[in-house]
């Protein structure tokens, strides 16, 4: 899963970076208005595979990962008719937007801090990811139209159903709403993939604040979208010292977990992800599959050639494996499924895959 942290000059978003993945990029106006892409992968802290390696005692024990993208200078083509270039090809890719919002008073800017200026922060990136997938669906829609007067009615009939979706979103955008708020399937979004509009993605939006306001109040009320609040500059310096000593500055700031933890499970929640494992003498290994996905789908996270052979998956429960202590404790008392490839995947599921390639 790929996360961009994005964010208007002076929001911290650099910082909240930091704070994520352990960095120490420098921050503040040496940056400001220069396109430039920072990437980092963090591992995905897991208290359930840290339970099945102490049973498992594996060689090799594989967290999930997950990757922040912090996108620098997007302050330039605020207000020019929509995103373009690097900026529109960067942000297309992501899986996902964490938008960081300023919350805290700063000296070195004009004015303090207030819920008013949160807000109109965030309708301004709203505004611009709008337009930019406005843009985007005019000039297609110019193309399709095209092509069906040449067609006639010979026109393809997947083309019309094309056509017809995209008027849907451009209604949609035309009344200042973002796509995800349609409420589309998956099988109406799958066609749309390739187009990478931006209001289609998951958004999250992180208050930066400091201790004089821990909690401000950000209403959000898109379809796919969480808002959470951290206190950025604190973390982005509790990440950089050894565990005894942060555990220390916690306990004074009031902070209970640090931010990489909460914002990777809000994420997991945001992008409807879950988690799967795998155990065995050799590894205990940890896989990330979309709420909903088949044993097949899950097969296929883990190789494609699992999912094209799948005969069947062998699935334990990660809590009935808990309470019973050992898998022939937990066949004995008939807690060991055969399922097949209707079977739907639950968030802790231990599959172990048969296959015939």
């Amino acid at each position: 899963m790929k996360l961009g942290i994005i964010g208007l000059p002076n929001s911290g978003k650099t910082t909240i970076f930091n704070a994520l993945t352990n960095s120490t990029l420098p921050t503040g106006a040496a940056t400001s208005g220069q396109f430039e892409v920072h990437t980092a992968v963090v591992q995905v802290p897991d208290a359930r595979v840290d339970k099945l390696k102490s049973m498992y005692n594996p060689k090799k024990t594989t967290y999930t990962q997950m990757t922040y993208v912090d996108i620098g200078g997007l302050d330039k083509g605020i207000g020019e008719g929509g995103l373009k270039g690097q900026f529109r090809n960067e942000l297309a890719s992501l899986d996902g937007f964490i938008h960081v919002v300023r919350a805290f008073q700063d000296e070195s800017v004009p004015h303090p801090y207030d819920t008013v200026d949160a807000r109109r922060d965030v309708e301004t990136l709203d505004s611009e990811f709008i337009l930019t997938d406005l843009v985007s669906i005019e000039t297609r829609l110019e193309r399709l139209e095209t092509d069906l007067k040449r067609k006639g009615k010979a026109g393809d009939i997947a083309m019309q159903a094309e056509l017809d979706m995209l008027n849907r979103l451009k209604a949609q955008l035309e009344a200042e709403q973002p796509l995800r708020d349609l409420g589309l399937t998956e099988d109406e979004i799958k066609p749309l993939r390739g187009f990478g509009f931006l209001t289609l993605k998951p958004v999250m939006i992180v208050a930066n604040t400091d201790e004089s306001n821990p909690n401000p109040t950000i209403e959000y009320t898109h379809q796919l979208s969480k808002v959470v609040s951290l206190q950025g500059k604190i973390e982005a310096e509790l990440a950089q010292l050894e565990p005894e000593d942060a555990a220390i500055f916690m306990e004074e700031y009031g902070i209970s977990e640090l931010s990489a933890a909460r914002i990777i499970g809000v994420s997991y929640d945001l992008m409807q992800i879950q988690s799967f494992y795998t155990v065995g003498e050799d590894e205990v290994r940890a896989w990330s599959v979309r709420i909903g996905a088949t044993a097949p789908e899950a097969a296929g996270a883990i190789h494609t050639d699992l999912q094209k052979g799948f005969i069947r998956a062998e699935v334990m429960h990660y809590e009935d494996l808990i309470t019973l202590g050992s898998e022939a404790a937990l066949k004995a008392a008939g807690k060991f499924y055969l399922q097949g490839k209707d079977y739907v995947v639950q968030d802790g599921d231990i599959v172990h895959i048969r296959f015939n390639v």
